[in-house]
């Protein structure tokens, strides 16, 4: 069986090689994505942008250190004209509000080299069910497969 493909979103890698939070809730959230890293990123082919590289390399210089290393070996996908025009698109039919273009762009990054699965903590403009809808919407809309927009803990299987 052919491995299913996960593009890795900025904050998944920054919950990995983070500091333990204080927060019990984003304590947590760090336990599962380590947990899921440790156990089940081998049964996917993983995927990462331009986009996410430039995140996770800004900041504290030794954080930066630890979330590039992670990333290190991972396929990098490049930001086209047609990731950059999707995006736009997304943003001009207000499936993502205009503040947060980046995660228009992480969302078309995976929609148009068609991932599977999209990975991320980020739970107000990308893993957020009120926005599942609309972004199926205009994925299926320009003939592409809308990604399955999940956390860690969505995907740790059985």
């Amino acid at each position: 069986m052919e491995k299913k493909t996960v593009y890795l979103e900025t904050s998944v890698v920054s919950y990995l090689t983070s500091r333990q939070s204080r927060d019990l809730i984003v304590a947590g959230h760090q336990a599962v994505t380590r947990e899921w890293w440790e156990q089940r990123r081998a049964d996917f082919v993983l995927f990462v942008s331009e986009p996410v590289l430039d995140e996770a390399s800004g900041g504290d210089p030794e954080a930066a250190t630890e979330r590039l290393a992670a990333l290190d070996g991972l396929d990098v996908l490049s930001v086209t004209d047609e990731v950059i025009e999707f995006a736009a698109l997304m943003l001009q039919r207000g499936v993502i509000p205009e503040k947060a273009a980046i995660d228009a762009l992480h969302i078309s990054l995976a929609c148009v080299n068609g991932i599977h699965y999209l990975l991320t903590w980020n739970c107000k403009h990308i893993a957020n069910a009120e926005h599942f809808d609309a972004i199926a919407t205009v994925c299926l809309e320009n003939d592409y497969k809308s990604p399955i927009i999940c956390t860690p803990e969505e995907l740790i299987g059985d």
